[in-house]
Parts: structure tokens; C-alpha cells; sequence
């Protein structure tokens, strides 16, 4: 079973999230290497690095997305992302306040929003000012091997939260996500698919790229569908 209405959303299929490296140059050569493959968005996740490496791994990302025509998410940090010209950010249970980032960023920054298996969560990230909803773990995560468990059923009930417009909310899948099992998460509801291991840490990114791509083989109609 395919989503229905196929969302207009812009942040739409292989969502990549960035590993915790500190040369930049690596990163942006293996965001580069992605896209090749189809990478449509990618999330700047540094946890462990300092404002100032940050700030420079950000603005190099934009720079490298701006030639890819691939989307720049920051995670936790709405106002790192502001500086940085990102196009969204992604914020966590305890990373900012959702209608403050509305605020400070406008109708053009795209905001994601961590609901867990809370389909609640969701609904009230919506509310704040949210505009794209992520749902995880869906498999179990190298990662996260504690993250709660999200069930693929979550994907699909999310779609009720749709806009008629389909133009919002995105529906994003994260935790454990493969090639082998990036179809399920598809035809379960996901819009998007935000992976940091098997992408960023495959022998060859532009092929397990390739692979992820898959998922969103279309039919004639135009509706994806499991590859």
C-alpha cells in the first residue's frame, strides 16, 4: 500500500545524517558521493563537536548543497541553522521550542520534529508549527540500540495527519533502515527515509545510495511503491 496523496512536501526520499566526523572535507565529499546515488536531504547530526566546527561544517554543507540541489537540515539547533542558511532543522524532545523556531525562522525554514511512536507528539509538533514528522526506531538501530521502538504501523497512521494539500506533514522513517528493508518503510507510509550507517558507512555511498533509491521506484501513475 502506497501513500495517498503523494505529499508535495520537498523533503522526500533518501535522507541522509551525517556521522560524527570531524574533517569536513571528508563530509562533504561523501554528501557529494550520495546525491550521485540520489540522496535528496541531508541532516548536519554533530553531538560530540564544538559550535565553532559545527558552524564550519554547516556553512561548507550548504555550500556543497547548494550545487547538488540536495536539502541542508541541522539537528537540535534552529539557530545554528539560521546562521548557517540551512533550509530546516530538526528538533528532539529537549532541543528548543518548535513555535519559537517558527517564529525566529519564518514560513520558509522547514521544521522536523522527533514524535518517537507518539502519533500525540506528532500531532502537537503540527500544532507548534512543525512541518515534517519523524518516527523511530522503526528497525533496530547500530545507533541507538536503546532508541524506543517505533512500529511500521505508526508510518501508516500518520498519514491521517495529511493535509488535504498534501503539503504537509512529511512522514519520516529512522532507526536501522537498510536497502533490504527500506521498501517496508515506504509502503508503510514514510515519505522519507533518514540514514546515517548504512549510508555514510557503506563501502561505496553512491551504490547503497543507488540502493536506497529503489524504494521510490514508481508505478505508471506516479505513486511510489516498494521497489
Amino acid at each position: 500500500m502506497s501513500p495517498d496523496p503523494v505529499p508535495t512536501h520537498p523533503l522526500r526520499g533518501l535522507y541522509g545524517i551525517t556521522p560524527e566526523w570531524d574533517d569536513t572535507a571528508r563530509l562533504a565529499a561523501a554528501v557529494e558521493t550520495a546525491a550521485r546515488g540520489g540522496l535528496r536531504a541531508v541532516q548536519l547530526r554533530r553531538k560530540l563537536a564544538e559550535p565553532a566546527k559545527r558552524l564550519e561544517q554547516a556553512r561548507a554543507l550548504r555550500a556543497a548543497c547548494d550545487r547538488l540541489d540536495v536539502l541542508l537540515i541541522i539537528n537540535d539547533d534552529w539557530r545554528l541553522a539560521i546562521e548557517a542558511g540551512a533550509d530546516g532543522v530538526h528538533l528532539g524532545r529537549e532541543d528548543g521550542d518548535i513555535a519559537q523556531a517558527r517564529q525566529a525562522g519564518g514560513p520558509a525554514l522547514l521544521i522536523g520534529a522527533s514524535c518517537y511512536d507518539d502519533i500525540g507528539r506528532a500531532r502537537a509538533a503540527l500544532a507548534a508549527g512543525a512541518d515534517h514528522v519523524a518516527f523511530g526506531a522503526v528497525f533496530d538501530s547500530p545507533t541507538k540500540p536503546a532508541a524506543v521502538h517505533a512500529p511500521l504501523s505508526c508510518l501508516t497512521e500518520a498519514r491521517s495527519l495529511r493535509r488535504p494539500d498534501a503539503s504537509r506533514p512529511a512522514i519520516v522513517a529512522i532507526g536501522g533502515i537498510t536497502p533490504a528493508n527500506a521498501g517496508q518503510a515506504v509502503a508503510a507510509g514514510a515519505d522519507a527515509l533518514a540514514v546515517i550507517t548504512a549510508l555514510f558507512g557503506a563501502d561505496d555511498i553512491e551504490a547503497a545510495a543507488r540502493a536506497f533509491a529503489q524504494a521510490w521506484a514508481e508505478d505508471p501513475a506516479g505513486n511510489p511503491t516498494k521497489a
